[in-house]
């Protein structure tokens, strides 16, 4: 099998089809890429139909749909890092794994903790209702929220244990939320369009 270098490489799905995908790699021309082929930057599409892509990067796996892009590195000193780019609005999304179990999340600073609706938690296999109960404002009022601990949350090569969030009742959290108790556990650096998370050690 052959190797590649450990360099960012950067995937955005522009088309997709049963078996293929119409990749852009690194900015260069669109590529259609066939259910098992490598390319030569080491980008491997592991399956795709009409909806998404499963792309393997530097031996990770990622799920894309059409207009998403990934890109992620371990540097030569073998700290953990992932680039992330943003939606085109300055938001910036991130393909995750909270306690094993694969999501959407939505770097937010603005976040004391990584926030979720109970439903989703109960989705995730999350005990909530194990975790120390409080209260917060919203739009639509005071609303109970449950602080709990995730046994490890991991984001392209990045991978950290114990992580703290908080679980709010009701469905007024439609997305989950990348707050600070994950980021602040990394480096972040933000050029134009990508943000690089860099673990820290």
């Amino acid at each position: 099998m052959p190797a590649f270098p450990q360099a960012p490489v950067e995937v955005n799905v522009i088309g997709l089809f049963q078996d293929a995908a119409v990749l852009v790699i690194n900015g260069g021309n669109p590529r259609t890429i066939k259910t098992g082929q490598t390319t030569p930057e080491g980008v491997r599409l592991v399956s795709a139909n009409s909806q998404q892509a499963v792309v393997e990067i530097n031996g990770r796996r990622e799920t894309l749909s059409i207009g998403q892009s990934i890109a992620a590195k371990r540097s030569n000193a073998g700290r953990q890092q992932t680039v992330i780019l943003s939606d085109g609005r300055g938001h910036f999304w991130a393909n995750a794994e909270i306690n094993g179990t694969s999501a959407r999340v939505l770097v937010d600073t603005g976040a004391t903790y990584i926030s979720m609706s109970n439903s989703t938690a109960r989705q995730m296999g999350i005990n909530y209702l194990q975790g120390q109960r409080g209260y917060t404002s919203t739009a639509n009022g005071t609303v109970p929220v449950y602080r709990v601990t995730l046994a490890n949350v991991k984001i392209g090569d990045i991978a950290l244990s114990n992580v703290d969030a908080s679980v709010h009742e009701g469905d007024n959290l439609p997305v989950i939320l990348l707050g600070m108790s994950f980021l602040n556990r990394v480096e972040m650096q933000r050029d134009g369009e990508r943000m690089t998370l860099i673990r820290r050690f």
